[in-house]
C-alpha cells in the first residue's frame, strides 16, 4: 500500500469537493487566518479546506482547515458517517480484551498478531522528508510561510506542529502538538504546559543532569498522522501506532540529521534542533482556542539546528480562536473515538458531547444510566480523575430518560426547568488549563458538577415544581433596566435572565442579581427572575451560543456562581444554607484587582474590520460560494 501522506490527502479532499485553491496572492501576516477564520463560520456550502497557492515573499503553497468539518474527520478517519467512530476503536479493544477461554479463542486471537505487526512503524534510512537539507548557517525560519494569525499575536507562529520527543528515562517516543513561536532565523518558543508529556520529559532530562532535550518538529504528514498528536491516548500508547490504526498502514520514520529521533518520512517539512532544560524566554500572546489571547510568560526555547522538506513541500497550518474551528471538529471526532475508553473507567456512560462552546475543557455533557442515588457525582468525580478531562469545567449530568446530548433546545429546557440549586451542584477544587484565564491561580481553581438526572428513594427530593410565570417580558425588562448600574436586559428561553451591568464596582454583578430575584419574591410561580446571568456593559445578548461560551470563559464555579440562602444553624449548632431552590446568578464579568483577581484579564480575539472587509469583497472572487460571514 502505498504511504498516505499530505498530498494523497488533498486529493481525496479534492474528490469529494471540499478542497478551494485560491490563486490570488495573500499575506502570511494575518490575511491567511482571517479568510481561514471566516471560511469556517460558514455554511456546509463555503466551509472549506483551502490551498493557498501563491503566498506573499513565499514558494511553498498553504494548507490550511484540511479537517475542519465533520465531513473532512470522516475522511480523516476513513469512515463513513459519524455513528462509525465509534465502533472503529471500540470493537478493537473488545477483541483485545476479549476472555480467550475456549481453544477456538486462543486461536483466533492468533489471527490479530499481523495484524498488531503491521502497525508498528516501518523504519527507512531515508525518505522524501529529507529532499532539500538545510543545516548550521543555512537555517533560516524566515523561508517557512508561517502565519501571525490574530493582531495582538507576539509573533509568527507554527500552529500545527508534531513535535517529537523521547523519554530521557525510558526512550519512549512522544508526540504532541505544542505551538512554536518565531523569534528569529534559528530560534523558536517552545510552548508546552507544565501538564503536558513533553514538559515532563524537559523536567527528567534536567534531573539527570543533561543539559538539553533533543525535539523534532513535522509539518504537513498524514491527516491521521496529525490527528494523533492531539488524542488522548492512554499513558504509554505510540501516537504512530495509533496513527496506524486509523489509517490502516504503518507510519514510515526516517532518522534526524542533527537529533536521535525519527520522523514521519512523508513529511512535508522537519525542524530539528534541542531545548536547553534552563533556558525560558518570554513567549506570547497568542490567540488561542478559547476565544481569549493566552498571556505572555516564561517558555523553553526551541534552538534549530536543521530544516528539511520535499522539494515542492506545502506548509500545513490552522487557526484557532473562536469556535467554531478547525480544532473543534477534532474534538468531536476524539468525543465519539474516545468514548468505549470513557466507559472503561464509566460504565454507566451512555454518550458524550463536548459542545463547541466550552472549547473543549469548558463544558462536557454527559448521559447515564443511573442504577443508584449519587451516581452523577459519582461520573463527575471520575471524569476530574482522568488525564486531561480533569481540567473540565463544567460537567453536566443527565440520565437515559433525558433529551438526546444534541438538542440543544431540550437540554437548555430540562436545564432551567429541573435545576434545584439547593442540591443539584456540587463545587470542587482542583488543576485547571492552564489557558483558563478565569480560574482563581494559574493551574487551580474550581470546577462544578450539574446533577439533571432523576431523583433516586436515597436521595434529597428536588423542590416541588411550580408553574412557570407568563410574564410581559418586555415590561419585565422594561423593570430590569430600570435598576441601578443596569444597562440592557433580555429574557432568555423564558425562564431566565441576561443583563449587562456598568461595574463601577465589584458587588455590582450580585446586587443586580438580589434586585433582580426580589423583582419576583412575592410570585406564586417560577419567574425567569430566578436564573440570572450578568455580562460586561456594551456585551450583545442576542446570541445564545455567545452568551453560553463567554459565561464558560469568564467564572471559576465556585467564585461566580451565586445561591440565594437564609443561614440557620440545626440542631447541633451547626450552620445550614438553606439555599433557595430556583434562585441562580452567574458573574460572568470580567474581574480585576478590585475583585481580589492578581492576574491580567485577557483581550477577546478580533481580525480588523478593514482586513475583513477586503475579505468579504473578494470572496467569490476566491472560488468561495455564499456571503462572506460577518
Amino acid at each position: 500500500m502505498k504511504q498516505p501522506d499530505l498530498r494523497s490527502f488533498i486529493r481525496r479532499l479534492e474528490d469529494a469537493g471540499e478542497l478551494v485553491r485560491i490563486t490570488r496572492e495573500v499575506d502570511t501576516e494575518l490575511e491567511i487566518a482571517a479568510i481561514a477564520d471566516r471560511v469556517s463560520r460558514a455554511g456546509p456550502g463555503a466551509n472549506k479546506a483551502l490551498l493557498f497557492e501563491n503566498v506573499k515573499g513565499s514558494r511553498f503553497p498553504v494548507l490550511i482547515n484540511a479537517q475542519g468539518s465533520e465531513k473532512r474527520m470522516l475522511l480523516t478517519c476513513g469512515v463513513s458517517s459519524r455513528d462509525a467512530l465509534e465502533p472503529l476503536v471500540a470493537d478493537f479493544i473488545a477483541q483485545l480484551e476479549r476472555p480467550r477461554v475456549s481453544l477456538r479463542d486462543k486461536l483466533g486471537a492468533l489471527r490479530l498478531l499481523p495484524r498488531l505487526a503491521n502497525l508498528f512503524p516501518k523504519h527507512r534510512s531515508a525518505g522524501p522528508c529529507q529532499d532539500v537539507v538545510h543545516e548550521g548557517d543555512d537555517v533560516d525560519l524566515h523561508e517557512l510561510p508561517v502565519l501571525r494569525t490574530w493582531p495582538e499575536d507576539a509573533g509568527p507562529t507554527i500552529t500545527l506542529p508534531l513535535v517529537y520527543t523521547k523519554d530521557p528515562e525510558t526512550g519512549a517516543r512522544n508526540c504532541g502538538m505544542y505551538r512554536l513561536q518565531r523569534y528569529d532565523e534559528r530560534t523558536l518558543g517552545f510552548h508546552v504546559h507544565t501538564h503536558h508529556t513533553a514538559a515532563e520529559h524537559l523536567r527528567r532530562a534536567k534531573a539527570l543532569g543533561r543539559e538539553a532535550l533533543e525535539v523534532a518538529v513535522a509539518v504537513g504528514a498524514s491527516p491521521a498522522t496529525v490527528f494523533s498528536a492531539v488524542a488522548p491516548l492512554p499513558p504509554g500508547v505510540d501516537e504512530m501506532l495509533f496513527a496506524a490504526f486509523i489509517q490502516g498502514a504503518p507510519v514510515e520514520m526516517v532518522p534526524c540529521r542533527t537529533v536521535g529521533l525519527e520522523v514521519p518520512a512523508c513529511a512535508e517539512f522537519v525542524i530539528e534542533g534541542y531545548v536547553p532544560v534552563d533556558e525560558k524566554r518570554r513567549e506570547g500572546p497568542f490567540g488561542d482556542h478559547t476565544g481569549f489571547y493566552s498571556l505572555a510568560d516564561d517558555y523553553g526555547v526551541l534552538h534549530v539546528t536543521a530544516i528539511t522538506h520535499r522539494k515542492d513541500a506545502i506548509w500545513h497550518t490552522t487557526v484557532v480562536g473562536p469556535p467554531p474551528q478547525e480544532d473543534c471538529w477534532m474534538g468531536a471526532a476524539i468525543e465519539r473515538l474516545f468514548l468505549p475508553l470513557q466507559r472503561k473507567i464509566m460504565p454507566e456512560v451512555l454518550d458524550m458531547r463536548l459542545p463547541f462552546a466550552g472549547v473543549f475543557h469548558n463544558l462536557m455533557l454527559l448521559k447515564i444510566r443511573k442504577e443508584y442515588p449519587g451516581q452523577a457525582r459519582k461520573v463527575a468525580h471520575a471524569v476530574w480523575g482522568m488525564g486531561q478531562a480533569m481540567f473540565t469545567k463544567v460537567v453536566v449530568v443527565v440520565d437515559e430518560d433525558g433529551p438526546d446530548l444534541r438538542d440543544d433546545d431540550a437540554l437548555v429546557e430540562l436545564l432551567l426547568s429541573r435545576l434545584d440549586a439547593s442540591r443539584d451542584l456540587e463545587f470542587v477544587l482542583g488543576p485547571t488549563e492552564t489557558l483558563d484565564h478565569a480560574s482563581r491561580s494559574l493551574h487551580f481553581g474550581s470546577k462544578v458538577s450539574v446533577d439533571l438526572t432523576r431523583e433516586f428513594p436515597g436521595c434529597d427530593e428536588r423542590a416541588a415544581t411550580i408553574a412557570r410565570c407568563a410574564d410581559d417580558e418586555e415590561e419585565l425588562v422594561l423593570q430590569i433596566q430600570a435598576l441601578a448600574g443596569v444597562e440592557r436586559a433580555t429574557v432568555l428561553f423564558g425562564q431566565a435572565v441576561a443583563v449587562t451591568v456598568d461595574k463601577a464596582a465589584p458587588g455590582v454583578p450580585r446586587v443586580t442579581m438580589e434586585q433582580i430575584w426580589a423583582l419576583g419574591a412575592n410570585r406564586d410561580c417560577a419567574p425567569p427572575t430566578d436564573r440570572v446571568l450578568v455580562f460586561d456593559k456594551g456585551e450583545r445578548l442576542d446570541d445564545p451560543a455567545r452568551l453560553l461560551w463567554l459565561a464558560l470563559s469568564h467564572i471559576d464555579p465556585q467564585r461566580d456562581v451565586h445561591r440565594s440562602g437564609n443561614p440557620t444553624l440545626d440542631h447541633s449548632l451547626r450552620p445550614q444554607p438553606n439555599w433557595h431552590p430556583r434562585r441562580l446568578g452567574v458573574d460572568a464579568t470580567t474581574k480585576g484587582p478590585k475583585d481580589g483577581f492578581d492576574r491580567p484579564w485577557p483581550t477577546e480575539q478580533a481580525h480588523p474590520k478593514a482586513l475583513l472587509d477586503r475579505i468579504a469583497a473578494d470572496w467569490n472572487a476566491m472560488g468561495l460560494s455564499g456571503a462572506c460571514p460577518r
